[in-house]
């Protein structure tokens, strides 16, 4: 983790003194021995599987969200029923339930692309936990239209928080009926694509 506080101190150079404040604040935190959270939602595993590459190479807790009332099976009631609560602004709430937050340093935030969106119910984890202060880092899948705005929804959320630069890759496209796709060979490569992504924001050697 002494890497990630090198790439913490390359990025103040580019700071105003605020962010060079707060930037100081999470290279104290880490530089106590680092607690990580990997959290993730994933409807068709790929999602799923990159949290797994992730916990592989750098341990810590590793958490799937779960709703209390889960999103219905067919995909088309689902796509229906999120545009609706994107709409209203509606989150939807958890059954995880994650004890002592405060304990972590670094939290690995996973979702998939869902309307060129962040999912509602990882809107709602970042609205139920405090994030501040601690370093925050993003990964996505998607059906090959890209992140969307769910990178900038995780910096308008955590105002408070260091977010470093995140990792998106294809996974499954449900619409077509092709779903979990980080198997055999394409797994390899997502996990050569995740161990350079980790050493690019100096997670890794």
């Amino acid at each position: 983790m002494t890497h990630l506080l090198l790439a913490l101190g390359l990025l103040m150079s580019a700071c105003s003194s605020s962010q060079k404040n707060e930037i100081d604040n999470t290279a104290d935190t880490l530089s106590k021995p680092a607690n990580v959270l990997i959290v993730y939602l994933s409807r068709t595993n790929n999602t799923k599987a990159i949290a797994e590459i992730i916990h592989k190479n750098v341990s810590g807790k590793l958490v799937a969200l779960e709703l209390q009332t889960p999103y219905p099976e067919n995909y088309q009631a689902t796509v229906q029923q999120v545009a609706k609560e994107n709409e209203t602004g509606y989150l939807p709430p958890l059954k995880t339930k994650i004890d002592s937050i405060e304990k972590y340093d670094v939290v690995f935030i996973g979702f998939p692309t869902w309307g060129m969106q962040m999912p509602p119910p990882m809107k709602s984890f970042l609205h139920e936990y405090n994030l501040s202060g601690k370093a925050v880092v993003p990964f996505n899948t998607n059906a090959g239209y890209g992140i969307g705005s769910g990178f900038q929804t995780i910096k308008q959320l955590c105002p408070n928080s260091t977010v470093l630069e995140g990792f998106t890759t294809k996974g499954g496209v449900e619409r077509d009926g092709v779903y979990f796709v980080m198997e055999g060979e394409k797994r390899k490569e997502a996990e050569t694509e995740v161990k350079a992504w980790l050493k690019k924001i100096k997670i890794l050697q």
